[in-house]
């Protein structure tokens, strides 16, 4: 299942046109507003090379045209189950066949209901019984519709039987004044999503659960101000991206960053040290825990409700400060304590022996050690030299891209794990 999984760039990057070569997908339009997102979808998996027919439903052509869906997919547009000229040769058995992945965007509460009670009155619905086929269903409804016991019971039911779900996600409404969980996932989400399921390559990491922290955190000093440090969250967000390119269950919980949230990887976005112990341990039992953020040490003892003025020929104001929570030590002696710990050790001096005394206090698994001092551009860089230490050995790295780090990090511990 691809739990609000979430992929904020919003451009095409020409590298990963071909992720679906050859790859036909069936895309089923169901009605709602959110179906004119589907004409953006159909040019993104295009662009990937992968082939779309599409099939639409009575309810999407009141929200866009098969005219325009064909235009944008370059072939005939599928809208009856009792077409003369489709059905001559079985037309709706072999949609259900004719394909590598069938994908519901957006997916209606009423199509949903269909799908979970194996309905078949329409050409969607009696597609999608009648497939053997994996299904990528994106939900798209109104708040209430979500949450409303019935579609939460279809939803389950749904993924009970296979069904891969992505989304939805929170944000504002079509509606005036509607806001929640309802809006479908973004087409490049989808995309990703597809290439994820569709990916053949090894997956050494199936059925593992991973924990990963990314960014800094900012503990604030009065409303405008905070405590925090230049981590910019790149290396953290690849590792969860790499764990989960090889199969793993990831859960990234990422410190205030500009960077998009990696694809295939459920985030949860927090400020402060204690908000991200608390998302981590609430997280345990894993099987993999990476601490990659780089936590404030301290916070200020008592912050101010209000912003501290600068008063003329006054001494500014002293700043109390008290010991962050050790995110690693915690997660490194937990009764839950994941099977695989890893932690980061970013030093400015005596890398090597700072990371073996990390090592041991911290109750952790491997180190990953480097120099960030302000030379070397690793903090809000694109390149990272590491060390791995371990109870036996360091292993030094060459420096590389910080998504290489990632890969070579993810493939040691699906070797460790093994």
């Amino acid at each position: 299942m691809f739990k609000n999984k979430t992929l904020a760039s919003g451009h095409f990057e020409s590298g990963r046109a071909m992720e679906l070569k050859d790859k036909r997908i069936l895309l089923i339009i169901s009605g709602g507003i959110a179906a004119y997102k589907s004409l953006d979808l159909i040019r993104r998996l295009r662009e990937r090379g992968a082939s779309v027919r599409p099939v639409m439903t009575r309810a999407a052509q009141e929200f866009v045209t098969p005219l325009a869906v064909g235009a944008l997919s370059g072939g005939h547009v599928y809208t009856e189950i009792f077409s003369r000229e489709d059905e001559q040769d079985v037309g709706h058995i072999r949609l259900a066949r004719d394909a590598d992945l069938v994908i519901v965007a957006p997916a209606s509460a009423d199509l949903m209901a269909k799908m979970a009670h194996g309905m078949a009155d329409d050409l969607a619905s009696a597609v999608l019984l009648a497939t053997d086929l994996p299904v990528l269903v994106a939900p798209a409804m109104n708040p209430k519709m979500w949450a409303a016991p019935p579609t939460k019971r279809n939803a389950e039911t749904l993924k009970a039987d296979g069904i891969h779900v992505i989304g939805p996600m929170v944000g504002e409404m079509a509606e005036s004044n509607e806001a929640g969980a309802g809006r479908m996932a973004e087409p490049l989400q989808i995309a990703a999503a597809a290439i994820a399921l569709l990916d053949a390559s090894p997956k050494p990491l199936a059925g593992k659960t991973a924990i990963v922290t990314s960014g800094p955190t900012h503990e604030p000093i009065d409303p405008v101000r905070y405590i925090a440090n230049r981590s910019s969250g790149r290396q953290g967000h690849a590792i969860a991206a790499a764990l989960a390119k090889l199969g793993a269950d990831v859960t990234l919980v990422s410190g205030p960053v500009t960077i998009p949230d990696p694809d295939g990887v459920t985030t949860l976005h927090v400020e402060t040290a204690a908000e991200m112990l608390e998302a981590v341990t609430s997280h345990l039992p894993a099987d993999i825990a990476v601490m990659v953020a780089a936590v404030a040490d301290w916070r200020v003892a008592s912050s101010a409700d209000q912003k501290i003025k600068k008063m003329p020929g006054e001494a500014p104001a002293p700043l109390m400060l008290t010991e962050n929570p050790d995110i690693l030590k915690t997660v490194g002696h937990h009764e839950k304590r994941p099977r695989l710990v890893v932690g980061f050790a970013a030093e400015t001096q005596n890398v090597e022996e700072n990371g073996r005394s990390k090592l041991q206090r911290k109750g952790a698994d491997l180190i990953v050690a480097n120099d960030v001092s302000p030379q070397t551009g690793v903090m809000g860089g694109m390149r990272n030299q590491v060390k791995i230490i371990s109870e036996t050995a360091i292993d030094a790295w060459p420096d590389l891209g910080k998504d290489e780090v990632a890969m070579r990090l993810a493939e040691l511990i699906a070797a460790r794990l093994a």
